[in-house]
């Protein structure tokens, strides 16, 4: 089963269907509690690899199984979007877009990670592209992210799909044995530029 307008987010529902750069067949959809052990071996091979995200431990299935049930009850309450990406029955991709609260609630924080050997293959172009969609669809009216400038890979993508550097995020973060900061342009925030301002205005902030 797959979106339709005005249709209220279901765990599992389907967003789209395309083809890899590989042949293979790939499915967007919302994720759903049966994902559990994929989306914890997803996680845990990122860590693994030493991927540039905030995290650099593993998570235990008891942890995320409390995070699959937060992250469902907030699709389903319209407070975040979440796609994964299933190929060959299992989760190779997943990304959100969590709305913020009070009077930031037009503002949509997205994020997006691909699993190691399933990149440079149009999943990742693909989800940004129904993350913007759907963003759109939520009413959300600003998206903002941000991405470490070593994580070539993911900036490309961002580029790609419309996004623009908007500044330096002024925290540093621990990554690796070493502390990140704005001034070595670790950690960029990124925004769209004017071609996806209408009906959606696309900025960030420092």
């Amino acid at each position: 089963m797959f979106m339709a307008e005005g249709s209220v987010f279901q765990a599992g529902q389907g967003f789209r269907r395309f083809t890899a750069k590989d042949g293979r067949g790939v499915t967007l959809r919302a994720p759903k509690w049966e994902d559990l052990d994929d989306l914890l071996d997803f996680i845990n091979s990122l860590v693994n690899e030493g991927a540039d995200i905030l995290r650099d431990k593993k998570v235990t299935r008891e942890e995320e199984a409390n995070w699959l049930g937060s992250r469902l009850a907030d699709i389903e309450n319209d407070r975040m979007i979440g796609i994964v990406a299933e190929m060959d029955g299992r989760v190779v991709a997943n990304s959100e877009v969590a709305r913020k609260g009070g009077v930031m609630g037009h503002v949509g924080e997205l994020g997006i990670s691909v699993k190691a050997g399933f990149r440079d293959m149009g999943i990742g172009t693909e989800m940004m592209g129904a993350l913007i969609e759907e963003s759109r669809r939520m009413g959300l009216k600003v998206l903002v992210l941000d991405v470490f400038a070593s994580n070539s890979r993911a900036r490309h993508l961002y580029k790609k799909t419309g996004f623009e550097e908007a500044g330096k995020n002024s925290k540093g973060h621990l990554q690796k044995g070493r502390v990140h900061r704005p001034h070595h342009n670790d950690h960029d925030p990124l925004i769209l530029p004017a071609p996806f301002r209408h009906p959606m205005e696309i900025m960030t902030f420092c």
